[in-house]
């Protein structure tokens, strides 16, 4: 292999390093994913000698409620999809309505994007609980869901036992800590649209009747879909960075190589 051959082998090898650091660099500093809620307690450890605080964030627990189609819904049948949930009820004469409308334009517009480039979502479901189990049974839910035509696929209405519902609302999702004045023991009603990742943590609170706040929150569902499912691990999960260290040392052997090479007299 004459030299030319090894200098263009040589940059070939480089070019995408160096660009995977740089977008990596760039990446890194820019894409803010929404930050974390409700911690539920704080480890230390040492790490090369300091002292590391590590936030163990409230984990959701899981659930067992009905859809609209009849179906048992737990966190099973959402699998690794990001969730956008809120509570209403059907017989509500005031804020649900506009609400599920924003939250259907909110799964249409995902749904369009160019991060889906698919009909619909696969990264992102929709749960509305319903805050009166009593009245909407599954047949009155079903009523709702053609009366704003909700695509089943990945938005679910969700009915059950009425404590349970509360519970998650209350004790889990923590909704009394963002909406005081509208969410007690008795009955929920309240306007905000929560955000749950991957691993059933809350990341964020959004008031489904502002239309700046709705933007955050289809801007919030991009960003936290970029995140890193630790379910899912690649082969270099975590070695990316030895290879180009690998890499770069074979590159340097290479040039001192061809430096003794240039330096050697002909014979």
């Amino acid at each position: 292999m004459n030299k030319k051959a090894v200098y263009a082998l040589m940059l070939a090898l480089l070019l995408p390093l160096v660009s995977y650091f740089i977008v990596k660099h760039f990446s890194d500093e820019t894409v803010v994913v929404p930050r974390h809620y409700l911690p539920d307690s704080t480890v230390e450890r040492i790490v090369n000698g300091k002292k590391i605080s590590d936030t163990q964030w409230h984990v959701l627990p899981d659930f067992a409620f009905t859809n609209q189609l009849g179906g048992n819904i737990s966190w099973k049948e959402v699998g690794s999809r990001i969730v956008v949930a809120d509570f209403f009820f059907t017989h509500c004469p005031t804020i649900c309505v506009p609400m599920t409308k924003n939250m259907k334009r909110l799964q249409e517009s995902i749904r369009a994007s160019d991060k889906v480039g698919d009909r619909e979502p696969d990264f992102v479901q929709f749960l509305s609980f319903s805050v009166d189990p009593e009245r909407d049974s599954v047949q009155q839910l079903k009523k709702w869901a053609d009366r704003f035509q909700i695509n089943p696929q990945n938005w679910w209405l969700l009915t059950g036992p009425k404590k349970a519902i509360y519970d998650f609302a209350i004790n889990d999702i923590k909704l009394g800590l963002v909406d005081g004045h509208g969410v007690d023991t008795d009955f929920i009603h309240t306007d905000h649209f929560v955000l749950i990742d991957r691993d059933r943590k809350v990341r964020g609170y959004y008031h489904g009747l502002d239309s700046v706040s709705l933007a955050k929150l289809s801007e919030d569902i991009i960003f936290l879909s970029l995140e890193k499912d630790r379910s899912k691990k690649t082969v270099f999960e975590g070695k990316l960075e030895l290879i180009a260290i690998f890499i770069l040392s074979a590159l340097a052997v290479v040039g001192f190589f061809l430096l003794l090479v240039k330096k050697r007299p002909n014979v």
